[in-house]
């Protein structure tokens, strides 16, 4: 299934902010490791689309 990019990046960023934003630490580290899978993702699209890299931390 192809993702689009900005879907990806919207995703990235949106899991980072819940992270930022969590109660817990379990809350915090389940969104930081969503935001580590968008950013395999999005570096996997720029691979295959040969996009320049977007300075997304995985």
């Amino acid at each position: 299934m192809s993702m689009d990019l900005a879907y990806l990046l919207a995703r990235y960023q949106n899991s980072l902010r819940l992270a930022a934003a969590a109660a817990c630490i379990a809350s915090r580290a389940s969104h930081r490791a969503l935001a580590a899978e968008y950013a395999k993702r999005i570096h996997a699209w720029q691979r295959i689309h040969g996009a320049p890299d977007l300075a997304i931390a995985a």
